[in-house]
């Protein structure tokens, strides 16, 4: 693995935890450095990261903040 990998996974806590939740792609780092990338967006997608996790998540928020005040009504 090359040393722009190595700092990118130590300064990256996210990807960190996920490649020690799943040591398997490692191997993979190993041999090809551009599966960072795929490893990137499957962390974002465990831990809800994504741009439409985020969406979904300021939903929810309007939907129960809606739901409070009807309740008040």
């Amino acid at each position: 693995m090359d040393l722009y990998t190595i700092n990118y996974i130590k300064n990256n806590p996210i990807i960190y935890n996920y490649l020690r939740e799943d040591p398997s792609w490692y191997k993979q780092l190993n041999r090809n450095g551009e599966t960072l990338k795929i490893i990137q967006e499957l962390a974002k997608k465990r831990y809800k990261l994504t741009a439409e996790d985020k969406v979904e998540k300021i939903y929810r928020g309007i939907n129960l903040i809606n739901n409070f005040i009807d309740v008040l009504k």
